[in-house]
């Protein structure tokens, strides 16, 4: 299939191969599927660790975000190796740690070996969630960049929906997560075995797309870039994009390095740099994570089954993937900036109704805590509208504006700092919520996502520059 319109820049894309850019963008999206799925499985698994590990409320939280450390420093390392080594070499080496983690973490007899395994894990999440969403926007034109760039974040979500549907079926099919389901051994330890499936599907398919053209042209190699952007555009509009391309990097080409990042003549970090980081810190800041990590933990905790809290994170998953298909369709007309402040505000009112919800809970007879039903219904369908705003527009749109927003210079750089500093934002929200959920009860802890979720509305109005319908050299 081949697109006849005309480009940003003017230039006649007559020749544009949008079938393999499509297919590329797919493949590259399989990482985000991982991303998600990797992240959704421990969910189910809680109780299985509990059994296993005889672990503590504070070790189980650890146990859960060890993986987020291994993210943090996934995507500050990945950053920089796939300015060194390539974008899809950098993502070839993530479905291997994909493989690695779920085998490992399956098999694990010992916490200390779980952890490892959900640290290797962590490596790759953080690898896939930068390098994915940058490789599709450096192979994309500008103008249906940000739907295949969102198509990554339903990818996530149809990771995280497919974990916790195979949770929910394999603890029905068991009895339970803690029950031995095939071969001896537990439905938990099969929840993460289920994932050498698409890791397999991931790496199988990554040795068959291109490297990024933008990468060969930072690292010189003109020749291969010509022949990947012919591929991709036609041969009669590769020569003048690759001219395009390499006019953006005159100035300054040389080996891309962190140091890149402060401006030479002010010595201070270069602004962009700074509002990626605070799209990167905020969304974790509303507080996402705790209903994707500890959905069933926290539904138990309002009176619902163990089954029906898996059930509960299953539709809730179906709901995430509808939303962000109304991004996919709305990202290129309307823009980014436009869907983040409303996704805030949307958040703020929603996270302010649980809050509400949840100061009406109280502890039965043996310490759990129950909410009228009437209530518990209120802060359900509150919940998931506030699932909906955030997959509408910080969950995609974040992760679009990371893959677009920097300069090809530092594009690398920024996404190892801004990745980085993503998951230590999402390890602080996960290990904490165990220890509030003691400390100060459900209400205070769901209000302060309120709150930071009102602040991201003004951070967006204040700092965040529309990015949509610019190619990737103007920035």
């Amino acid at each position: 299939m081949y697109s006849a319109a005309l480009d940003d820049t003017g230039m006649s894309s007559a020749t544009e191969n949008t079938r393999l850019i499509v297919q590329i963008s797919c493949v590259a999206t399989l990482g985000g599927f991982l991303f998600g799925f990797d992240s959704g499985v421990i969910n189910g698994t809680v109780d299985g660790l509990k059994l296993a590990f005889h672990s503590t409320a504070a070790e189980i939280g650890f146990e859960v975000a060890s993986m987020l450390l291994g993210c943090a420093i996934g995507a500050f390392f990945a950053g920089r190796a796939a300015d060194l080594k390539g974008r899809r070499t950098v993502l070839i080496a993530a479905a291997m740690l994909f493989l690695l983690s779920a085998l490992g973490a399956g098999a694990a007899h010992a916490v200390e070996f779980f952890v490892a395994s959900r640290l290797t894990g962590g490596f790759a999440v953080g690898a896939a969630s930068v390098i994915a969403p940058a490789y599709i926007a450096e192979v994309a034109p500008s103008r249906y960049r940000g739907r295949l760039a969102t198509v990554q974040q339903v990818a996530i979500i149809s990771g995280l929906f497919c974990a916790f549907l195979s949770n929910y079926l394999l603890a029905r099919a068991a009895g339970s997560s803690t029950e031995v389901l095939w071969l001896g051994q537990s439905a938990w330890r099969w929840m993460f075995w289920m994932q050498v499936l698409p890791s397999s599907l991931f790496l199988g398919s990554l040795m068959f797309i291109p490297e990024s053209p933008r990468f060969l042209a930072m690292r010189r190699r003109d020749a291969e870039a010509e022949v990947v952007l012919a591929r991709l555009y036609g041969a009669s509009s590769a020569g003048a994009k690759l001219k395009e391309i390499s006019a953006s990097l005159a100035h300054d080409r040389h080996r891309p390095s962190l140091s890149d990042l402060v401006d030479k003549a002010t010595r201070k970090v270069h602004p962009v740099v700074w509002v990626g980081i605070g799209l990167a810190v905020l969304q974790q800041l509303v507080g996402i994570n705790v209903v994707f990590y500890y959905g069933a933990v926290l539904w138990q905790a309002v009176g619902f089954s163990e089954s029906d809290a898996l059930l509960i994170n299953v539709l809730s998953g179906a709901l995430s993937i509808a939303a962000c298909l109304v991004t996919v369709m709305l990202v290129d007309r309307i823009g980014r900036k436009p869907l983040l402040w409303i996704g805030s505000l949307g958040m703020t009112v929603a996270l302010a109704i649980v809050v509400w919800a949840f100061a009406h809970a109280h502890l039965d007879a043996a310490g759990k805590i129950v909410l009228p039903s009437p209530i518990g219904t209120v802060a359900l369908v509150a919940a998931n509208v506030y699932v909906a705003f955030f997959n509408m527009s910080w969950g995609p749109v974040m992760w679009v504006m990371l893959g677009e927003m920097f300069p090809n210079q530092i594009r690398g750089s920024s996404l190892a700092v801004s990745g980085a500093a993503q998951w230590i934002a999402n390890f602080a929200i996960t290990i904490s919520f165990p220890l509030l959920l003691v400390g100060i009860g459900l209400a205070p802890t769901y209000a302060i996502y309120a709150v930071a979720a009102a602040l991201s509305t003004v951070f967006v109005l204040r700092y965040v520059k529309e990015t949509r319908g610019k190619e990737l050299e103007q920035m």
